[in-house]
């Protein structure tokens, strides 16, 4: 499971107030599911995950002043945004590269428009493409597992765990430590609504 942390060390921590804490939950810009009621010698206590919640305050206070509370919220949800761009312009803004999307084509066929969801996949692939730790053929991989998804699953993990040269992908709530055999390599652990927001925003901005 995930390291949890306390309301009371989290506003602590954090500096935020009580109030913006659950004016937040509110909104949704902090989903419900990570106000987490565990029971104490107080009675009941609220804990969240630890580094999510932390990665989250973190960029709420990055971009509250340019944003409103119902803009960060679209930006945090993880509902795709209702658009339809072509491949031009997606690599005359910079957000895909055309090698990029040569390689999804390939998998997934041509688009004459691109919809959120068909973005977001290669645009998930340029990212560990330029990390320069995958090859072509995960890449290819991770497309098809990607396609697979529903945007109401994009609150998971994605991990990539190679042996003996050989990549296979992971998706799911996959929380905390876990165990592969001594001849695995765990190469990537990321998780996909990271990749939601800066897309959003790229879009958007």
């Amino acid at each position: 499971m995930d390291e949890l942390i306390s309301k009371k060390d989290l506003l602590d921590l954090t500096e935020i107030s009580y109030g913006q804490l659950y004016r937040w939950k509110r909104k949704n810009i902090i989903p419900e599911e990570w106000f987490i009621k565990k029971a104490s010698y107080t009675g009941q206590e609220t804990y969240f995950p630890k580094d999510k919640i932390l990665e989250r305050i973190d960029k709420i206070k990055e971009m509250k002043d340019k944003l409103s509370l119902d803009e960060l919220a679209d930006m945090f949800s993880a509902k795709p945004a209702n658009i339809n761009i072509s491949k031009e312009d997606l690599m005359e803004r910079g957000i895909l590269s055309q090698r990029t999307i040569n390689m999804y084509e390939e998998v997934c066929g041509c688009l004459d428009k691109f919809d959120f969801d068909n973005i977001l996949i290669p645009y998930i692939l340029e990212a560990l493409l330029k990390s320069g730790e995958i090859t072509f053929d995960e890449g290819k991989s991770l497309i098809l597992m990607l396609k697979t998804l529903k945007p109401k699953q994009y609150d998971c993990k994605v991990i990539l765990i190679r042996k003996f040269g050989v990549g296979f992908w992971l998706a799911g709530e996959i929380d905390g430590e876990f165990m592969v055999d001594e001849d695995c390599k765990i190469v990537i652990q990321t998780f996909i609504n990271k990749f939601v927001e800066q897309l959003k925003l790229k879009i958007e901005g």
